[in-house]
């Protein structure tokens, strides 16, 4: 009997890291284990005084490592024939974008005692806001002079990505800008630590961070051109050459694994280290993610991934947040898009309005599931924490219609699951508009395992069927993926991601089918909610609301 082989994938939330070993023959997910982020509110550090900054000690990413893969290594010591020398290859996915300060040996600067203590020395995590003038001035200015870098992420940059937050830490702090003398990307920066050569200059890029957030791409020369940049600001443009030239897919090795590392993780030194992605691609990969096939990342927001074919037309796709060649599966345009806040807005509505903890959640469900589609008589917009996609707008804010004396907490609550289903709608509208085939959607995240009523009533809404992965690992799943291919086939790895993909991508534990009773209800509903989306979303757009709130109370009638 041959001899098991098996690859680690390492997935770095918002909140902490998960490692998770798998064998590369079955598919079986053998152990796994978390770290839980030390620093700040659950590792996210923040200003009282600026409630869009977002900061992360890149200590909690060093120590997250070497306590999660011990862990996992050490439940896997149970299964009956594991041994550590049998895993072949290492795959990274991060949060991003979650850009790193750096010196030129590739130290981050807020490991270096003099910026001890400084919040823009830190990581600049991905749900940090706080570059939203810095963005709109880069989609100004890019509008005006280089349209097509703006081609490829919907028309609009955001204040979560690259270049926003860089040149915000100029702005505000010159001298952290002035001692970085690069900038790391956190899934760039995990398979440099793992490979031991942190030096900016030797860093294998990752497409999917650069293509999705800093404006890549090979057919305009990679990053965005120095005059763009100086006409920013001279300071970026000074910065491009100590940035990157190219940027590589994940399954290509970063490296292979490095001494001091193997020896802190249990592993051998030597096995293949792959060019790491952001975490809701390779989740996509995990989950099964191919031509016709849309995955939906559901949790406090959410992402939807799929590809094109290479010579499709998806390159151009007004509102939707990326679309990168290689940055899903090499070959392939990897479209993105995603909601800012989902399950945020449920938590923010049960907490903050209703004064309830995380059990409230099953009460209101178990009372908005007894309600008829537009029983309640309410219409929300899904944007309390702005419009990632098709608007692309962070300073859009959520809205409530239709209430009265009688409104219930488990009304409110089950309208704002029905936004964000029409938020979702309308993203998988937008894709099929500009030739995006979706013939599958798949679901995964904790929403997606946890709230049938909530995927319900999205199959509802879409009118298709959704199915739901059988792991609930599928972003490190999607990383393990990864590091078998890093491996290669000499090892006992994969030769490309589609082999590996079909041997160890999860399988589905349900599948929700649309209640056709439902289907004229949504349509109806989903007509009012498109409206309300482009009266207030859309500039210029001219559409009479007067109707609205009548039209919702005739509805409420009609489900009596």
């Amino acid at each position: 009997m041959a001899e098991r082989r098996y690859a680690l994938g390492l997935d770095y939330g918002t909140n902490s890291v998960r490692a998770l070993i798998v064998d590369v023959t079955t598919g079986e997910e053998i152990a796994t284990a978390v770290h839980e982020y030390t620093r700040g509110d659950q590792g996210v550090l923040s200003d009282p005084d600026n409630p869009h900054v977002a900061r992360q000690h890149v200590a909690d990413y060093h120590e997250g490592l070497e306590a999660a893969v011990n862990g996992a290594v050490q439940a896997a010591s149970g299964a009956p024939g594991f041994s550590a020398a049998q895993i072949i290859g290492i795959g990274v996915d991060t949060t991003g974008s979650t850009p790193i300060p750096v010196d030129s040996e590739g130290v981050p600067l807020c490991m270096r005692p003099e910026f001890e203590g400084n919040p823009n020395a830190l990581a600049w995590l991905w749900k940090d806001h706080s570059s939203m003038a810095e963005a709109e001035a880069i989609t100004a200015a890019a509008a005006e002079m280089r349209p097509h870098y703006l081609q490829r992420c919907g028309g609009v940059y955001s204040s979560e990505w690259f270049f926003s937050k860089l040149w915000r830490c100029l702005t505000i702090d010159r001298e952290v800008f002035e001692a970085a003398h690069s900038w790391v990307e956190f899934c760039d920066y995990i398979p440099a630590l793992l490979v031991g050569d942190l030096r900016p200059d030797r860093i294998q890029r990752s497409v999917c961070a650069a293509g999705h957030k800093a404006m890549y791409a090979d057919d305009w020369g990679g990053l965005p051109d120095r005059e763009f940049l100086n006409a920013l600001n001279p300071a970026l443009g000074a910065l491009r050459p100590r940035l990157f030239e190219r940027a590589y897919p994940a399954g290509l090795r970063a490296g292979t694994l490095c001494r001091d590392w193997a020896e802190r993780l249990g592993l051998r030194p030597g096995i293949g280290v792959s060019v790491g992605a952001f975490d809701a691609h390779m989740g996509a990969v995990g989950a099964g993610v191919g031509l016709g096939t849309l995955v939906k990342i559901i949790g406090t927001s959410s992402c939807d991934i799929t590809v094109a074919a290479p010579d499709s037309a998806a390159g151009d796709i007004p509102g939707v947040c990326g679309v990168v060649r290689g940055s899903v599966l090499p070959g392939y345009w990897g479209v993105e898009a995603g909601q800012s806040a989902v399950g945020d807005i449920f938590n923010w509505f049960v907490t903050q309005i209703c004064g309830g903890n995380a059990s409230f959640h099953a009460t209101l469900t178990s009372q908005a599931d007894a309600l008829q589609p537009g029983e309640s008589g309410l219409l929300a917009l899904d944007w309390n924490n702005g419009n990632r996609t098709v608007l692309v707008d962070a300073r859009l804010t959520g809205l409530l219609v239709g209430q009265t004396l009688r409104t219930s907490q488990a009304e409110v609550y089950r309208a704002l699951i029905e936004a964000t289903a029409f938020g979702s709608h309308t993203i998988l509208n937008r894709m099929r508009e500009y030739g995006v085939t979706v013939d599958r959607v798949v679901a995964c995240g904790g929403i997606a395992e946890k709230n049938p009523m909530l995927m319900q009533i999205y199959a509802d809404v879409d009118g298709q069927p959704i199915s739901v992965t059988r792991s609930s690992q599928t972003c490190a799943l999607g990383a393990a993926i990864f590091g078998a291919v890093a491996a290669g086939p000499d090892e006992g790895g994969y030769p490309d991601t589609e082999t590996a993909q079909k041997a160890m991508a999860s399988g589905v534990s349900c599948t929700y089918h649309p209640n056709t009773a439902n289907a004229p209800v949504y349509r109806q509903l989903y007509g009012l909610y498109k409206r309300l989306h482009d009266s207030f979303g859309v500039a210029g757009h001219s559409d009479c609301l007067a109707d609205v709130m009548k039209r919702l109370l005739e509805i409420q009638q009609q489900a009596a």
